[in-house]
């Protein structure tokens, strides 16, 4: 079922995404960067089934590997060390991350051949769109 996430997706929009950065708690400067970002996301499966997410941008790359259900260590994009575990929840790949006694989730689906990303802290709530390139 990960199979359609596999392939180079490419940003098209980003809705809420300062509000949703404030809400886990990242600094001005760093937002300001995140704001202009329109990050590729790279993900592949290797015949082991352990998953990877690359995301590229011409600011910062981080690459996450993981299988699902298993919990891992990660240190995302704006340096918040979370403990992460990714599960496939109907048809959705739910990132869930925990640092600091706070929780985020980050729901990608695939819709009509796009993939969205829904980017979840408590109300707030950031929804980010790709096309698939390759």
């Amino acid at each position: 079922m990960v199979d359609s996430f596999v392939g180079t997706w490419k940003m098209i929009s980003s809705e809420n995404f300062d509000d949703y950065m404030k809400a886990i708690g990242v600094g001005f400067a760093t937002r300001q960067v995140g704001n202009r970002t329109k990050p590729n996301l790279i993900v592949s499966v290797d015949d082991q089934g352990l998953i990877c997410m690359k995301s590229q941008s011409t600011f910062k790359t981080t690459e996450i590997k993981f299988k699902l259900n298993e919990p891992f260590d990660e240190t995302t994009a704006d340096d918040r060390k979370t403990r992460t575990v990714v599960t496939l929840e109907n048809g959705k790949l739910v990132q869930k991350q925990s640092w600091d006694g706070k929780d985020t989730n980050i729901e990608r689906e695939i819709t009509d051949g796009k993939m969205i990303a829904k980017c979840i802290m408590g109300d707030v709530i950031a929804v980010r769109t790709y096309v698939k390139e390759a």
